[in-house]
């Protein structure tokens, strides 16, 4: 579904991301785990859009994105939800929602709306509430569910545990579950190690741009390195 092969990303002189490639088959949780700077975020906005390769190639559903505005990659079925979440925090908690369908025909919106207070019941009961009184669970849960609207075949978190207590990390990860078994194909940047790999299928181990080691999630778990470095191990 995505491929990303032998991508470069740069912030003036700074070489972010050094010759990454990695790919996402249909139907899988694949995570890019890593310390804080290690460039996982910055993978995910080269992919959608917001930045831009030096080289290589982003493939995605067999079609090169590179160079696609980051709203047309949006409808074409490619959607991310943002490191700390960036809500609209004077809306409701429905108009929030309403944006993130902005791409879907307007007779989609209300039974997507539907679906997504089946998975957020939360959100439902808040949906006339103005989004900045939300908690920081409530607003993670809210930038999913605004994500969902725009009916992705692939959906980006990145670091949806960030700043949550452990009790709502429990939550979100059974959500990640949730919507994985649904049918949703999921790329997931996460400083938890130990919540990624035990929902991942495969996982991407990055240091300083890099990709180190790479493996099914049980497998990572397991790895003595990345138990060392991740893990606590």
């Amino acid at each position: 579904m995505l491929d990303v092969k032998d991508i470069n990303v740069y912030y003036g002189a700074i070489h972010a991301v050094k010759d990454i490639s990695f790919h996402v088959d249909e139907g899988e949780v694949v995570t890019l785990i890593g310390a804080n700077g290690a460039g996982k975020s910055t993978i995910l906005k080269t992919v959608s859009g917001l930045l831009r390769s030096r080289t290589g190639s982003v493939t995605f559903l067999e079609s090169n994105i590179g160079g696609v505005p980051a709203h047309k990659i949006i409808s074409r079925g490619l959607a991310q939800v943002p490191e700390g979440r960036a809500v609209f925090l004077q809306m409701t908690v429905e108009e929030n929602l309403e944006m993130g369908g902005f791409t879907r025909p307007g007779s989609e919106i209300d039974p997507g709306l539907e679906k997504v207070y089946d998975l957020f019941p939360r959100l439902k009961e808040r949906r006339r509430q103005i989004a900045g009184t939300l908690s920081g669970g409530e607003q993670q849960m809210l930038a999913m569910g605004r994500a969902l609207m725009s009916k992705p075949r692939l959906l980006m978190l990145d670091e949806p545990s960030m700043g949550l207590a452990p009790i709502l990390v429990e939550q979100i990860f059974d959500i990640i579950r949730t919507m994985h078994q649904a049918g949703t194909t999921i790329l997931l940047v996460e400083q938890n190690a130990q919540m990624a790999l035990s929902v991942a299928d495969r996982g991407y181990v990055l240091e300083t741009g890099r990709i180190v080691t790479t493996g099914t999630g049980a497998d990572l778990l397991e790895d003595e390195s990345v138990k060392k470095a991740y893990l606590g191990g």
